[in-house]
């Protein structure tokens, strides 16, 4: 735990920790009320379940989202920006990112919410970690942000959003050319609560939008806490000390072990060297000492680019075939000396979020159920944009792509509204609002966080 460090830290740097692990909990809370509203909106707007139902119902399974969402979307966050700069600076330069990147995130969401406009945290915390990690890099000359895991994520959040939309449409029509009770395209009776059937599926495609949205959006929380942690801590939290160091080098061994066995053929020296580099990096961790800050920050370097060098291998196919597996298995176990989030971290993150799901949900919920489309939102409507997020989400957790929960959702409402009543059935101004937020959060957050990195260098 967090707290078992703080006691080594001064006065002031432990009270800049709290004030961010307390600003990482407030933007994963605010994420809840923010983007989990899309969830609950459909299971509201067609009486499924009573709004303080739905949005307790849909806290507990963004909770559970988290808790065994693993940590692949998270890993993909922290990449965003120059980590292995960011552990060799002072406190004070380390204390601005963060802060610069919370605060940034934390105003842009706030904003939006208040207007009640769909807008994506996704977008709001991608903006603002390349926005400080840009400022960052542009006084250190280091590494700068990782613009090639920027790249692959903005590509995503930029194809989500369509995709949803026209699974939507696409899943409307296949409802309707299967499915002959027509009482699903009807609007809700407000006297009556839906038969039972109608309601298992509308609560059961909510639960999943809501367990993928915590697996997915709820990651990027845990992302966040990790940036903090191994801002202030990087020794606790940069080198996972929970799993023996006996361990890693069992594995670095192996792979040495399996390359030298199979180097045979055209690709012997290649594979040779390979195996060399891993022998060094056992070498390594014969002598490092576990409490010298440098030793481990260069040991953790040595692992990173022992494994970019076997995964590229891998992906050529480089690597003889019949150790293939067991460098992949060795692989995994590598990456986990850096790639890991400590449990207490993923419960905290995981409260945040469903807790921020049950309050300050209204506003955006009414821009989904009654802002988007002219007519009101039918049971076919409602199942087919949830069944289209969830799908989307998860599909990306997998891959450990981060989306956004608002846009893919939003626009699975607006593509059922046009499958519904054409083009002329959405709001054009509810539309263009949404619009004007997904293109400008990207770049509003970015020089936001990127001036406040600058303002804040200078005060700590």
């Amino acid at each position: 735990m967090a707290l078992a460090f703080i006691a080594d830290l001064s006065t002031s740097t432990a009270l800049l920790l709290v004030i961010c692990l307390i600003a990482v909990c407030f933007f994963e809370a605010i994420n809840g009320f923010h983007d989990t509203a899309n969830a609950v909106a459909t299971v509201i707007y067609t009486k499924t379940l009573k709004p303080m139902n739905a949005v307790i119902w849909s806290g507990i399974w963004n909770f559970l989202g988290v808790y065994v969402g693993g940590i692949a979307v998270a890993m993909g966050i922290i990449k965003l920006i120059p980590l292995n700069d960011l552990i060799l600076q002072p406190i004070g330069e380390n204390s601005a990112l963060v802060l610069a990147i919370l605060l940034s995130a934390i105003v842009w969401n706030l904003g939006t919410w208040y207007l009640g406009i769909p807008c994506s945290s996704s977008h709001t915390l991608i903006g603002s970690l390349l926005g400080a990690g840009f400022a960052f890099y542009s006084i250190h000359n280091g590494s700068g942000p990782n613009w090639g895991k920027a790249a692959d994520i903005g590509l995503s959040l930029l194809l989500s959003p369509a995709f949803g939309f026209s699974l939507a449409i696409m899943l409307m029509y296949l409802l309707r050319t299967t499915i002959k009770n027509k009482v699903i395209f009807k609007e809700p009776d407000k006297k009556k609560t839906p038969p039972m059937w109608i309601r298992a599926i509308l609560v059961t495609t909510c639960t999943l939008v809501s367990f993928f949205h915590g697996s997915n959006d709820g990651q990027k929380g845990v992302g966040l806490l990790l940036v903090v942690l191994i801002a202030f801590m990087p020794l606790q939290y940069a080198f996972n000390h929970e799993v023996p160091l006996d361990k890693f080098k069992a594995s670095v061994r192996n792979v040495e072990y399996q390359l030298n066995t199979a180097a045979t053929g055209v690709d012997a020296e290649h594979t040779r060297g390979l195996a060399a580099v891993a022998g060094k990096v056992a070498a390594e961790m014969d002598n490092v000492d576990m409490k010298n800050k440098e030793q481990v920050f260069a040991l953790r370097k040595s692992i990173q680019s022992l494994n970019k060098s076997l995964e590229a291998d891998l992906k050529t196919k480089a690597i003889p075939s019949q150790v293939e597996g067991t460098i992949r298995h060795e692989l995994k176990t590598l990456k986990s000396a850096y790639e890991f989030a400590p449990l207490w971290a993923i419960i905290l993150i995981a409260l945040c979020l469903g807790i921020g799901t049950m309050i300050g949900w209204k506003r955006i919920v009414v821009t989904i159920g009654e802002k988007i489309g002219k007519s009101h939102l039918t049971y076919a409507q409602g199942a087919s944009a949830e069944i289209c997020a969830a799908a989307t989400i998860g599909v990306s957790t997998a891959f450990g792509l981060p989306v956004s929960t608002t846009h893919v959702l939003s626009s699975g409402i607006a593509g059922t509204m046009v499958a519904a009543g054409g083009i002329k059935n959405l709001q054009k101004k509810t539309i263009k609002n949404i619009a004007i937020a997904w293109v400008l959060t990207l770049p509003v957050t970015f020089v936001l966080a990127a001036i406040l990195f600058f303002f804040l260098r200078m005060v700590l």
